[in-house]
């Protein structure tokens, strides 16, 4: 019996991608890159390390990643800051999850400073008992560090645990550490191989109530 949830948050609970897009393409724009949406779904689920390492492999070492990094991140706060949309059904679910008792925790590849502002913004952080930050693991997705993390701080095993993910990284994750995974996808469809990796997978968070009842 699944005892505690596992949430993503850009994708899953928020619905960022888009914007994060945005702001990518801008950015590369002034500085004359060529950005699509393929080279953007690489970096999905990824946390910072993972981001750089798709971004200089694609562009090479000269490009100016730390600025483009940075640049990006702060407009797409900006705008989060002012409306932070939210996936549909993710205020129905928490509110289910509650009511019945089970963990929640949020497992994301952003660091803690950006997910407090963004959940708070979202007014969604009191739904949370935890929080496990890309800036609080050592291997970000798809390594299933940060996973597993999240079930020792609220105490269950991986078997009494479901993962609500949007990405294939995360799905991956998941998969690795042996957890159940939903995908509810986001800019993305999971390939195949992915796909068979998940428990099942959603086109909204109002289908995981009815799974889970």
């Amino acid at each position: 019996m699944k005892k505690a949830i596992i949430f993503d948050m850009d994708g899953l609970m928020i619905d960022s991608e888009r914007v994060t897009y945005e702001e990518y393409c801008h950015k590369l724009d002034q500085l004359g890159y060529k950005f699509d949406e393929t080279l953007y779904r690489r970096c999905l689920g990824k946390n910072k390390k993972g981001v750089y390492q798709v971004l200089i492999d694609h562009y090479g070492e000269d490009f100016p990643i730390d600025e483009v990094w940075d640049d990006v991140h702060v407009s797409l706060d900006n705008r989060l800051k002012l409306n932070t949309p939210l996936k549909k059904g993710i205020v129905e679910l928490l509110t289910f999850l509650k009511e019945n008792n089970y963990k929640t925790i949020v497992a994301t590849s952003s660091a803690r400073a950006r997910a407090d502002i963004i959940l708070k913004t979202a007014n969604i952080y009191q739904y949370f008992d935890d929080m496990i930050c890309g800036d609080e693991v050592t291997c970000g997705k798809p390594h299933p560090e940060i996973f597993l993390t999240a079930c020792e701080k609220l105490g269950i095993t991986p078997q009494e645990a479901l993962v609500l993910e949007d990405s294939e990284a995360g799905i991956t994750a998941a998969h690795a550490g042996n957890i159940d995974v939903i995908c509810v996808p986001d800019m993305k469809y999971p390939d195949e191989e992915f796909a068979n990796k998940t428990v099942k997978i959603v086109e909204s968070l109002l289908e995981v109530i009815d799974h889970l009842k």
